[in-house]
């Protein structure tokens, strides 16, 4: 009798440990979990600005962007097809959620590089967050002229200028999404007689999913307190974005050339309404150099 009374004891812990287990199982299959908002740029680029969106850790992103001339240079310059300037640059994803990167514009011949980090992130559920924040920064250098070709004395810098931005964006829906960019630039030298030594922008963009490789891209940049004999004008583009595995081509509409956070934010030569707009691309592929986890 001991004996059976032992084993029935027994039988009744393991099925009493059974249903705690199985409990337990239950409780954490039914506790709510943090859904994150993916994409909600296909990439790290609007038309010339930047997006919310950063590199996985350990992918490197190659990009070529190219702006032909105004379009209103003429039959001459084949409406601007025979001017053309380049920027060629890569970005590093050091975490899922910071990266850096380099580059180089023709324009100016300019050295830029610049910081990303993905402060917060759009999420529901359990942590309820309706945007996602990205701090960004960047400096440039300008090295045209050269300084055996300048005017006037010149050092390195005065060459720099930098930009800082926090990226707000949200996706409202598989397909659209908007940002606001407030930003200031600031340039260590200006001819202070067009422009001072900063200037605060605003700038709002917007992506709208066409299909499901094509979408819609827009911005625009507004600049507060912009002196009267400054001949620039405020950035704006349009651009149709194509997936294609591992590429992502832009073709792109804008009143810029430049192709660095100072030169198209600050520095947009085109008025729209004269023509002065420039046909352009982006192209951008990305490797992983790291195993994700």
């Amino acid at each position: 009798m001991k004996l059976i009374r032992t084993l029935v004891l027994v039988l009744c812990s393991f099925h009493l440990f059974a249903q705690e287990d199985l409990m337990k199982e239950l409780e954490k299959s039914q506790k709510p979990e943090t859904d994150l908002t993916t994409q909600t740029f296909k990439g790290t680029r609007l038309v010339n600005g930047q997006t919310v969106e950063t590199k996985g850790k350990g992918a490197l992103e190659f990009i070529f962007a190219h702006r032909f001339g105004a379009v209103n240079s003429g039959l001459y310059n084949f409406y601007g097809l025979d001017n053309a300037h380049v920027r060629i640059g890569l970005e590093y994803g050091l975490t899922d959620r910071l990266g850096v990167s380099i580059g180089r514009s023709s324009l100016d011949k300019t050295i830029d590089g610049f910081l990303r980090y993905k402060v917060l992130r759009q999420s529901s559920g359990v942590v309820n967050m309706p945007f996602t924040v990205t701090a960004f920064g960047s400096a440039a250098c300008r090295t045209s002229p050269a300084k055996a070709d300048a005017t006037y004395p010149i050092t390195l810098t005065d060459r720099m200028a930098y930009t800082g931005q926090l990226l707000i964006a949200r996706k409202f829906s598989s397909r659209f999404s908007l940002q606001v960019m407030p930003t200031i630039v600031h340039k260590n030298t200006v001819d202070k007689s067009i422009e001072k030594n900063d200037q605060l922008v605003l700038g709002i963009g917007t992506r709208t999913k066409l299909t499901r490789s094509v979408g819609l891209t827009a911005e625009y940049y507004y600049r507060f307190d912009v002196m009267d004999t400054n001949p620039y004008y405020n950035a704006a583009g349009l651009g149709i974005e194509i997936e294609t595995g591992g590429h992502i081509f832009q073709l792109v509409l804008s009143n810029t050339q430049g192709l660095n956070d100072r030169a198209y934010l600050t520095e947009s030569s085109g008025k729209i309404g004269n023509g002065g707009i420039h046909l352009g691309f982006n192209v951008t592929r990305t490797f992983q150099l790291s195993k994700q986890k």
